[in-house]
């Protein structure tokens, strides 16, 4: 007998108002109520289940395996919860997934010879709903303030996405362009990274664990590596730490190499249903770019990963920790760090081309922490000015709005 047949486990979803057949999609008018979305992933530890409602496909990604993004025909979408069952090389995955973030989802998974296994976890849309409305709407005049910006900046076309992470505005996330999509430049190494630390949190790879670094993968650029002698042996832990804290070309080639190529990192994006962003290139890969091959990501799709970092959603608490810590450690700050009062704490990780320019990651002012994404397109020297006007905005709002008064 199944520890959670699937008609079960649609009984003990957290309660959530249904709908006509196939979900909502959109906000209601005049309410509180979060949205469906047609995208939704289940976070539990060591690993995610996603499900994409109109596609009718499913992915499972764990510590465990990994089947790939897989059709279900028979998927159902009631009460806006999308429930179904796939079999993939003998495993039964049934599953029961609310599309609303902030609820409880639920898996059972069905291995040869084994007896199920249920799994329970929270689930993450983009955006994820406020956990307090009412808190929320206090960060939405900053939406207004961030489009002048934007609007102004004709030079460069740009997109914003700002999550609080506080509970100080009730985890409201607000954005201009979030789908803007952008050349990604270096902001795609911190998916390299994630899936690096997902593997550890997997007890996959250790980060003492070495790395033969040889002459014909050393690039130039920004980054430390390139000064060096090779062929050396690098541990995982120094080309981890160098590609985000020097944004290091070359450690970030040899960890997509170190991955065996593009497909796993693209395979973390696509397990977070992010569907703006891509790793298909080297970085400084002129040849690859020529051919029309480039990595590109979005405002929405970065705070998605950020908020997830930063939830423990996809990381453990002990690697997000050490992400954070290395994006504390960036020594490009000529972004972000300049454009607010000497000494507000950050952790960013920039992103340079000669036609972008940007900045992302976390505002860590004590009770009022936030995510941001700042993207821009176009020459990168307006492009450095708008995303500093972009991110004092920010800053000014979180710091003249104050806490919220009891």
């Amino acid at each position: 007998m199944r520890v959670i047949a699937a008609g079960l486990a649609l009984a003990l979803l957290a309660p959530v108002p249904a709908v006509a057949d196939g979900g909502d999609g959109g906000p209601d008018s005049g309410s509180d109520r979060p949205p469906a979305s047609t995208l939704a992933w289940m976070a539990f530890p060591g690993g995610v289940f996603s499900v994409d409602s109109v596609a009718r496909t499913v992915r499972y990604r764990a510590c465990d395996g990994d089947t790939g993004r897989v059709d279900d025909p028979g998927m159902r979408v009631r009460g806006r919860v999308a429930s179904g069952e796939v079999t993939v090389d003998g495993t039964t995955y049934a599953y029961g997934i609310p599309l609303v973030g902030r609820t409880r989802g639920l898996l059972e998974v069905t291995r040869p010879g084994e007896e199920p296994e249920g799994l329970v976890g929270e689930v993450v849309t983009e955006p994820q709903p406020p956990t307090d409305p009412a808190a929320g709407r206090r960060l939405l005049p900053l939406t207004g303030e961030l489009s002048q910006v934007v609007d102004a900046s004709t030079a460069n076309p740009a997109g914003v996405a700002v999550r609080d992470l506080s509970g100080r505005y009730g985890d409201q996330q607000i954005s201009v362009n979030s789908t803007f999509r952008p050349k990604a430049a270096s902001v795609i190494k911190l998916w390299i990274l994630v899936e690096l630390l997902r593997r550890v949190d997997c007890g996959q790879v250790s980060l003492d664990d070495g790395v033969l670094v040889t002459p014909a993968q050393v690039v130039d650029g920004t980054g430390e590596l390139q000064h060096e002698t090779f062929p050396q042996v690098v541990t995982l832990y120094r080309l981890a730490r160098y590609m985000i804290k020097y944004s290091d070309n070359t450690a970030a080639n040899v960890l997509i190499d170190y991955f065996g190529g593009f497909a796993p990192v693209n395979d973390l994006i696509d397990s977070m249903n992010q569907r703006e962003t891509i790793l298909a290139r080297k970085m400084l890969d002129t040849e690859a770019a020529m051919r029309g091959e480039e990595n590109y990501t979005s405002p929405d799709d970065v705070v998605a990963l950020l908020g997830a970092v930063w939830d423990a959603q996809i990381l453990t608490p002990a690697t997000r920790d050490l992400m954070i810590g290395f994006m504390a450690e960036q020594t490009l700050n000529t972004k972000i760090p300049a454009a607010l009062p000497p000494g507000v704490p950050v952790a960013h990780k920039t992103g340079d081309l000669p036609d972008a320019s940007h900045d992302v990651g976390y505002y860590l002012i004590p009770g009022a922490q936030v995510a941001v994404a700042f993207l821009t397109s176009g020459p990168i020297a307006t492009g450095d000015e708008t995303v500093r006007r972009l991110a004092r905005t920010v800053y000014d709002y979180l710091v003249d709005v104050g806490p919220v008064e009891e």
